[in-house]
């Protein structure tokens, strides 16, 4: 694969690339031949140990010597432009030779799987396994992915354009993408950001999903139309839902977003039911065929929809095949068949919401609640309560008072939540929206507080409860009481007739990003793992289906990487009845952004959680050794990475030497910059996006590494090195968990912010980031038996170092900025404007940066 990536994708990036340096982008310098000599000087120069500033100055004094400061400024504007698009280009070559650089067919999809287990005799134990499995991906509000929409449209045909080696398409479309702009002028609305993924959907997962359902189910002779596990791929959807430090998520977003899935859903069944009908042309067919358009019409565009529920359309497409099975000898059924799974599929939600809500803002809305309800006395009783005299004051109200008699405009708006829950299972069916996610969950009382909230708002005339709720266990500490929580509310009598419900299944959501941002790289993976393990043992011995969903992003730091690996190592210990996930930003666009690597990443996904049951080994399972020997590592790890937070240095740096502030400018998400409402900096407020991101900025990845380095250099002081060296060639887990980590060391650079080690503030802090990185190189590469970083995966490398390549100027521009800044000591206007603008094309390279 490493010679097909270097003719398919490296050859080609430079001879389209040579088209695009000669672009009249600009009338004042030809920028396109001043680009190379800027890269080449910061290649050149930052191996030599210059600083950014004094790069920047000499290639200034060398070609611009009589041009003014402000024709300098414009130059170096102007090369972000060109490295943005250069960016934009080496994408979509990546894209257009997705499926020749991997393999498609190889081990890890469906074709593969169903072939070994033919082999094996084990078709009927797969059968059973697709039966009650499913993968969830969820699309989140965390938009890190910097292409505006037009821009999207622009790579998707140039891919197309580079798939058909269409030179002439490809120099207009690289003449339209060097006029267009990149930067959003406003911050979107969360309704802008459901619109901008429900895009994904009707273009990429629709399709893709549907097509591997559909191959599926033929190469294991199953009718379509009988498939009963609808939820195998599913796809869940945060925008519009998802309030967690977000205020401009109200009840009525919520509702607008599932009409919109909704009628977008429709929009795709009203153009397949065309298709459908123009191969069932039989008499006695046709023409209930057109009465189902004309249905499906008069639902999506007229006053009074005739499909209320999906049951109805599915109900009239059985009916039209059982008369071309008996009249027609099915002719032409595959199409029926087809289209009757996407609606059984995709139904008339298209992807499931959640609500999500920190658990503060809970406590909040019951003190006034209990004020108002049980008067000040009990107000005070919980407010000066135990957890159990809080729960049970909890308990007594009966009944909640009216919206309009809140005095807190928030609180207000959190009980009109439930009212937009309740518009929304009604308006798209149960599927459309059932879970209420609990974000820093500590304690029984923060989930039973959303649960009588739930109760008193949703459960009229003595309905049932259609609403799960899902705790969010992030730091390390809350990964270690999870166990005990769950413990409690399954022995909770009210929680419990709940449950059984609700088919006896919990979903427990872990937090990846803020446990790593929290306990550091090693400790968090570390931990939710066996937070998994101890809930798994408690709730199967309670006999409840629990379900794990990972709250991911797209860097190691964040829980990303390759995470099939994780799903297929997780072994026994966990239970593995769904894999449910979050993908976000720039994880979406690059890995499931075109179906080609849509339907491969599922693909993977799938039958990893699948071969875990098929397949187990000893690889799968670790063993009382291996446990102690990465609990040592953990805590090592974790000791080093929480001495590192504890350095005076560690929020400043972050607040003024990186890009953090920046975030908040860039216009690419409608979340505030952190959680708190306060002016100052605070690291627990601190979202884990621009946390992980502003380290990613300055090529620094501190979240995806510190801390191995010094885990393994200990095992090895201790005499340990063997032993560890062969928990890595035996533990899928652990390989997985190292691999991941050379990513991030991968994609660091430190020359470019060596000049910091001169700062007499920041000097020894960046030392300290600098020892780690090249001692984590150093135990890492020896670790592998490796020469050099990301050996066993040549394709990932290749592409690492060629975006790298594309982006020095960028990372050199921005620290330029940030350098002379610095050392002026005031904030300038344009290399405020440098640094903002610097960082669309950073993190666009990197794919999965935030």
């Amino acid at each position: 694969m490493s010679t097909i990536y270097q003719t398919e994708v490296a050859k080609r990036f430079t001879i389209y690339n040579s088209l695009f340096l000669d672009l009249p982008f600009s009338d004042i310098y030809r920028t396109g031949t001043l680009l190379p000599v800027l890269a080449t000087r910061c290649k050149e120069g930052l191996e030599a140990g210059q600083t950014p500033k004094a790069i920047i100055q000499q290639f200034f004094e060398e070609l611009m010597k009589e041009r003014s400061k402000e024709e300098r400024d414009q130059l170096l504007f102007h090369m972000v432009q060109y490295v943005e698009r250069q960016v934009v280009l080496f994408d979509s070559i990546e894209d257009a030779a997705f499926d020749k650089v991997n393999d498609v067919k190889g081990k890890g999809t469906l074709s593969a799987l169903i072939t070994r287990v033919d082999n094996d005799n084990k078709r009927q134990a797969l059968i059973d396994k697709l039966n009650n499995f499913s993968v969830r991906l969820t699309l989140t509000a965390h938009p890190t992915q910097f292409y505006p929409g037009n821009v999207l449209g622009i790579m998707t045909d140039m891919e197309q354009a580079i798939r058909a080696n269409d030179l002439g398409t490809i120099n207009t479309l690289l003449q339209q993408l060097g006029k267009t702009g990149f930067i959003n002028r406003e911050k979107p609305t969360p309704f802008d950001e459901a619109v901008s993924l429900i895009w994904y959907l009707e273009n990429v997962f629709y399709p893709s999903i549907s097509d591997i359902l559909t191959r599926m189910l033929r190469a294991l002779d199953i009718p379509l139309h009988e498939w009963k596990n609808t939820g195998l791929l599913r796809i869940g959807f945060w925008p519009g839902g998802d309030r967690d430090g977000n205020p401009y998520v109200t009840h009525d977003i919520t509702q607008k977003v599932a009409e919109r899935l909704h009628r977008w859903v429709l929009r795709n069944y009203y153009r397949d039911i065309r298709k459908v009908r123009r191969r069932l042309t039989f008499k006695g067919v046709e023409h209930l065929l057109l009465g189902i358009e004309r249905k499906l019409y008069s639902t999506l565009f007229e006053a009074t929809p005739i499909y209320l529920h999906a049951e109805e359309l599915i109900e009239d497409l059985l009916a039209v095949r059982q008369i071309v099975m008996e009249q027609h000898e099915g002719l032409f059924v595959e199409h029926l068949d087809e289209f009757i799974l996407k609606v059984r599929v995709f139904g008339f939600h298209f992807a499931t919401m959640d609500v999500r809500q920190d658990s503060r803002k809970h406590d909040g809305l019951w003190q006034e609640i209990i004020g108002l309800q049980l008067g000040e006395e009990k107000l005070a009783a919980y407010q000066a309560g135990t957890e159990e005299e809080k729960l049970a004051i909890v308990r007594e109200v009966d009944s909640l008072p009216a919206i309009e008699q809140l005095q807190d405009p928030f609180h207000q708006e959190m009980l009109a939540c439930f009212d937009a829950i309740a518009y929304v299972q009604d308006f798209n069916g149960e599927a459309g929206l059932h879970r209420y996610i609990i974000s820093n969950c500590q304690s029984l009382l923060h989930i039973m507080q959303v649960f009588y909230l739930a109760k008193l708002t949703l459960c009229k005339e003595g309905k049932p409860l259609t609403l799960d709720i899902v705790p969010l266990f992030e730091t390390i500490d809350d990964l270690r009481n999870a166990p005990g929580i769950m413990q409690t509310i399954y022995s909770d009598a009210v929680y419990a007739a709940h449950l059984r419900e609700r088919n006896k299944k919990q979903t427990i959501m872990l937090g990846f990003s803020d446990g790593t941002k929290d306990g550091g790289y090693i400790k968090a993976n570390w931990a939710i793992l066996r937070a998994k393990e101890e809930l798994t043992a408690i709730s199967r011995q309670e006999e409840i289906a629990v379900v794990f969903f990972d709250g991911r992003g797209g860097p190691p730091a964040r829980g990303g990487g390759n995470m099939h690996n994780f799903y297929a190592s997780l072994g026994k210990r966990v239970e593995n009845r769904e894999i449910q996930v979050t993908i976000q930003g720039q994880t979406i666009s690059a890995n499931y952004g075109k179906i080609a690597s849509c339907t491969y990443n599922l693909e993977q996904l799938l039958c990893a959680g699948v071969e875990a049951d098929l397949y187990p080994s000893d690889e799968k399972c670790l063993n009382d050794a291996q446990r102690a020997l990465i609990d040592e590592l953990a805590d090592v790890g974790y000791a080093h990475y929480k001495e590192f937070k504890k350095h005076p240095m560690f929020v400043p740096y972050l607040e003024h030497v990186t890009p953090l502030k920046y975030f908040g400018k860039t216009n690419v998400g409608s979340r505030p910059l952190k959680r708190g409402q306060g002016g100052g900096l605070k690291f627990e407020d601190l979202r884990a996006i621009p946390f992980v991101g502003s380290w990613s900025q300055m090529k620094q990845n501190i979240p995806g590494f510190y801390g191995v380095g010094k885990a393994l250099e200990a095992c090895k002081a201790a005499g340990k090195w063997e032993e560890v060296k062969k928990l890595y060639r035996d533990s899928l887990f652990f390989r997985s968990l190292m691999g991941n980590s050379m990513q991030s060391l991968a994609k660091s650079y430190y020359p470019a912010t060596a000049y910091l080690k001169e700062h007499p503030e920041y000097g020894p802090f960046w030392e300290l980031m600098k020892t780690e990185y090249e001692r984590t190189v150093e135990q890492l590469t020896a670790l592998a038996d490796m020469e050099s970083l990301l050996e066993d995966a040549p394709v990932s490398k290749q592409s690492i170092r060629i975006r790298e390549r594309i982006v020095l100027p960028l990372i050199t521009i921005q620290q330029y900025a940030i350098q002379s800044m610095l050392e002026s000591g005031e904030e300038d206007p344009v290399l405020q404007k440098l640094i903002l603008r610097t960082m669309f094309g950073i993190i666009n390279a990197a794919r999965n940066a935030a």
